[in-house]
């Protein structure tokens, strides 16, 4: 049994003619056109030489081939490495290296970024979406269309072996691949249709981009498992009025919303005459959501429940869940663990602590992942008998509700990402001009958080914010740039040299914006 199990199991319980995937636009597959596109990938990458165990990477926008490419690389046991689209080509050299990629899909405008660093990659071949590509060493997607679609034979998968990396921000200055398998993947979509009981009557819609679990891994997996439908929005972009309009159009019955995505939806121009008939849920988290959101959200759409989430890459992405009808109850919660999920509360010898008590979050389930790509230090420390140390800090209530009382890493939420200070410290430090930096996070009236760099320059040398923002910018993905840069003097460190950022977030957090709870 493989994760290719999706196209075959869905393809038997639908008879192939019912709709698995669409795109917002209206372009959709069914099952039976889903199945036999996977398994056309799965001979292609046979044909390219792909053997169970490579890796091969997405450097793709969401598009229907997104997820029939992923079924088909499953198909033959080899690794999906899903990159962010958004990253710098000094970013995209580390994973494609670190990953050991052998072949990459990428869409034409991607293109320019892996032409700077092609002569570092190990690559064997790059298949391009889109227009033909005018570089010799890239191959258009077309030049594959007579590739046959019959069943992949001769490949034997086990639950164990790998399916996946997902790239997350590094807290000593590089990123992980989080490895997750095809028991992983199987188990986490068993638990959230064991939790929500999907039935395959839902049309579930995912906003995120597809390289990001939050926008696979979580709802759009198991409703396929399940029979139901998936619709995708475009990447880039976004627009509430737009995601609205397809909702009603299409039918849509679940849906995950980033919460700066459901402040818009409070805004918007056309909330007025939406009624949202069939939407049943909507899924929420990254962030914590704003109670006056979800007051305005129950007395307009009654009908829908608001569920908040809490979870991440390698620990589950929904470990835990704040179920509507405690939305504000319990608004300081992120709620109860998942079927099958262990959640505890850990002191640093990892023994559990008493309710009340203040603690890192530990999480445990089939759900949680393998570890770290390659990194056998960082997996120890993080990973432990089924457990997963998430670096989060909090505390469990009377009731068994969860709170995340803060973080144990250095780690900063701006808009549904995570983003590690370690990572932009590691950068800013090779700027001629930087003596120290700590980087640190500032209120956001709409993502959060923003970073921001405090930054002792070396002695005779000028430096602005201008130049910092411009440096970063060639190495840093745009959501992990300072939005503020604050040159100093000296930085507070405690007397065994650390530096003290709680005493630098309270100095600083005036540069940021966040008003409260306010209407964005």
């Amino acid at each position: 049994m493989d994760l290719g199990l999706f196209t075959r199991k869905s393809l038997q319980q639908s008879e192939g003619h019912k709709i698995a995937i669409q795109m917002e636009s209206g372009e959709k597959w069914s099952y039976q056109e889903l199945h036999e596109k996977s398994n056309q990938y799965a001979n292609m990458l046979k044909s390219l030489g792909v053997k169970k165990g490579d890796s091969v990477g997405l450097l793709l926008y969401n598009c229907l081939d997104y997820f029939a490419l992923y079924f088909g690389i499953a198909k033959i046991g080899a690794i999906a490495v899903r990159i962010n689209f958004r990253l710098t080509p000094s970013e995209l050299s580390y994973i494609l290296t670190d990953s050991k990629t052998k072949i990459l899909f990428i869409h034409d405008e991607l293109l320019p970024n892996i032409a700077t660093i092609y002569n570092e990659l190990s690559i064997e071949e790059y298949i391009v979406y889109g227009q033909k590509p005018d570089v010799p060493w890239a191959t258009s997607i077309e030049s594959f269309d007579s590739v046959s679609t019959a069943d992949i034979q001769g490949v034997s998968i086990q639950l164990q072996d790998p399916v996946m990396l997902m790239y997350t921000s590094g807290t000593t200055g590089r990123p992980k691949g989080a490895l997750w398998t095809h028991n992983t993947t199987f188990w986490f979509s068993t638990i959230q249709m064991m939790k929500w009981g999907y039935t395959g009557k839902e049309i579930g819609m995912t906003t995120g981009p597809l390289y990001h679990v939050g926008a696979m891994e979580d709802i759009a997996l198991p409703i396929l498992l399940a029979g139901g439908t998936v619709i995708i929005t475009k990447s880039k972009g976004f627009e509430i009025d737009r995601v609205l309009q397809v909702i009603e159009r299409e039918q849509v019955t679940d849906i995950f919303l980033f919460p700066f995505m459901i402040y818009d939806l409070l805004n918007s121009s056309m909330l007025d005459d939406a009624t949202l008939e069939k939407l049943t849920r909507i899924y929420t988290g990254g962030d914590p959501l704003m109670p006056w959101a979800i007051e305005r959200m129950k007395e307009k759409f009654p009908h829908v429940g608001i569920i908040q989430v809490y979870g991440l890459t390698e620990g589950q992405p929904i470990a835990c869940c704040l179920d509507s009808e405690d939305a504000l109850r319990k608004s300081a919660s992120v709620g109860k663990p998942l079927p099958l999920t262990e959640i505890e509360i850990m002191d640093d010898e990892g023994h559990p602590l008493a309710v009340g008590e203040v603690g890192e979050i530990w999480v445990r389930s089939p759900g949680v992942s393998e570890g770290y790509w390659e990194k056998p230090e960082e997996t120890a420390s993080t990973f432990w008998c089924g457990w997963c140390k998430t670096g989060d800090l909090g505390m469990k209530d009377e009731e068994g509700y969860i709170t995340v009382a803060g973080r144990k890493k250095d780690m900063i939420r701006s808009g549904g990402e995570n983003v590690y200070a370690a990572e932009i410290e590691d950068i800013i430090y090779r700027h001629p001009s930087v003596l120290t930096v700590s980087v640190i996070a500032i209120p956001d009236p709409k993502y959060l958080e923003a970073v921001c760099a405090v930054i002792i320059p070396k002695e005779g040398h000028e430096v602005s914010e201008e130049d910092i923002i411009a440096f970063t910018k060639q190495y840093l993905a745009k959501y992990k740039v300072p939005k503020k840069v604050v040159f100093v003097d000296e930085i507070p460190r405690t007397p065994s040299g650390k530096v003290k950022k709680v005493e630098l977030r309270e100095k600083y957090r005036y540069l940021g914006e966040a008003k409260g709870d306010v209407v964005i």
